[in-house]
């Protein structure tokens, strides 16, 4: 499951004051002239407006026109938050989860997430999902996790349609059901969501909740590994290698292999060095052969040693 969504970037928010001054401050900072974003919002937050409250929390978050000072973000997003400002609630939820500013505490950033949440803040939403998935400040309940990721992903959040999609797919908290993990990684995916876009790929490669189609399988491959989706690169050339969608292409097949190889994809690693073997699509090499073989080797004896350490 993707880790809790940071809120701290400019978002639309719910309420947003009838005030040429928050406007200016608005369009300034889209800008990136954050001074002038600042000078307008400042006045509006010291007379008590939670939206320009918010704004400068997110500001002293980022560093945006102010040094980054978390403890003087707090302040403000709290100030915003007592009026009962879903994103500055929400927003406090992450400095606690994160230990931004304050102490770590994952109690605290529900009590903040609930509240925004309640008030239909996707964000907030989302990140009740985070909890209740992996069991942070709250019991692990992936039933009441796929409750928050549904609120959110039915407002369009594409990360809680990606996670409603992984729970079809193996069964976490709902019935196991492909056709259902399609829909939702075919909505986020939509949206550009990469992680969505491989896993169409997936489903369409091995015939899950589709007719198996390699040629709808490459595509939404070559969308992903375009982005340097190292698993994406390493399908593509194993589809190459194969002849699966496309005409059989070796020297294809290798330079997705080593794009992917070069990112550390152990099976790239390994699939590059067999074709320095072969001869296929590369210069018979055994130099090279070796070369992938021994670095293939030495990651997976380090991901072995990390694991035992863990």
């Amino acid at each position: 499951m993707k880790s809790l969504v940071l809120a701290l970037v400019f978002l639309a928010w719910f309420a947003t004051p009838a005030n040429a001054d928050f406007d200016a401050g608005v369009a300034a900072y889209k800008s990136g002239d954050y001074a002038t974003a600042l000078q307008e919002w400042k006045p509006l937050a010291e007379k008590g407006d939670a939206a320009a409250q918010s704004k400068l929390g997110v500001a002293y978050s980022n560093g945006n026109g102010v040094p980054k000072d978390d403890k003087e973000a707090m302040r403000w997003y709290r100030l915003a938050a007592d009026q009962g400002y879903a994103g500055a609630q929400c927003n406090l939820g992450i400095a606690y989860s994160n230990g931004d500013g304050v102490p770590k505490d994952d109690k605290e950033a529900m009590r903040w997430y609930r509240l925004a949440a309640d008030q239909g803040y996707a964000d907030a939403q989302y990140n009740m999902g985070i909890a209740y998935s992996n069991g942070d400040g709250v019991p692990k309940d992936d039933k009441e996790a796929m409750r928050w990721y549904r609120l959110a992903a039915d407002q369009g959040y594409a990360d809680a349609q990606y996670n409603l999609g992984v729970a079809y797919s193996n069964g976490n908290g709902v019935p196991k059901d492909d056709k259902e993990a399609m829909r939702w990684y075919r909505l986020a995916a939509d949206q550009g969501y990469a992680g969505a876009q491989y896993m169409l790929g997936v489903m369409y490669y091995g015939g899950q909740g589709v007719p198996q189609d390699y040629k709808e399988a490459m595509r939404w491959y070559r969308l992903v590994a375009d982005q340097g989706n190292a698993n994406a690169q390493y399908m593509l050339g194993v589809m190459y290698h194969g002849g699966q969608g496309v005409p059989q292409d070796y020297k294809e097949a290798a330079r997705w292999f080593l794009l992917a190889a070069e990112q550390g994809k152990t099976r790239a690693q390994a699939a590059l060095a067999l074709m320095y073997v072969l001869g296929q699509g590369v210069p018979q090499d055994l130099v090279q052969a070796l070369r992938w073989t021994s670095r293939a080797a030495l990651k997976e004896a380090r991901d072995w040693i990390a694991k035992i350490m863990s």
